[in-house]
């Protein structure tokens, strides 16, 4: 199911077309040379849908939203979780000298939190951005330590493009209503 209302789908196209350009962001932290101008492309389109979904966003201010008084307080504190959760494993990686990987636990962390999130909002479609940023998140440290790359370019060039086109089809979707 896709959201019910258009403001959800422009707010999905706004916020994850801002994060999407933040991960291709943080891509281009020592990604291998050839990767700079996808990643660099990825963060313009992501800047251009993000833009336009927040825009959307306030044309509809005023409509229906899945947020509401019941479920913004929950919403509220799925994301209060996400970050102390992204903030305290960050702490924890870097004392055990471990800081290559916080790029990977911190999409770990978003991954796992759009599952309720999914849930709280009533957006089951939530779910296949979630598994896929879990996944990738799992996949880059391995794939990072396997090919020499640095984790933030490897999970920043997968959950950046998942983000992307999350965003884009919610854009899609908000439009066409």
């Amino acid at each position: 199911m896709l959201p019910e209302y258009l403001r959800d789908a422009a707010g999905i196209a706004a916020v994850f077309g801002f994060f999407a350009m933040s991960w291709f962001g943080w891509a281009q932290e020592k990604p291998p040379a050839s990767w700079t101008w996808p990643l660099r492309a990825g963060s313009i389109l992501a800047g251009l849908v993000a833009v336009c979904g927040g825009l959307l966003v306030w044309r509809h201010w005023h409509d229906g939203s899945a947020i509401d008084d019941r479920t913004g307080p929950l919403f509220g504190i799925v994301v209060g979780i996400e970050f102390a959760a992204a903030g305290l494993g960050s702490a924890v990686l870097a004392i055990r000298e471990r800081a290559d990987l916080i790029s990977a636990w911190i999409a770990f962390v978003v991954g796992v939190h759009l599952f309720p999130v999914a849930v709280v909002l009533d957006i089951p479609a939530l779910h296949i951005p979630a598994a896929l940023i879990t996944v990738a998140s799992v996949a880059a440290a391995w794939i990072a330590r396997s090919t020499s790359t640095a984790t933030s370019a490897v999970v920043g060039a997968a959950t950046g493009p998942i983000l992307l086109v999350s965003a884009a089809l919610a854009l899609i979707d908000a439009l066409n209503r």
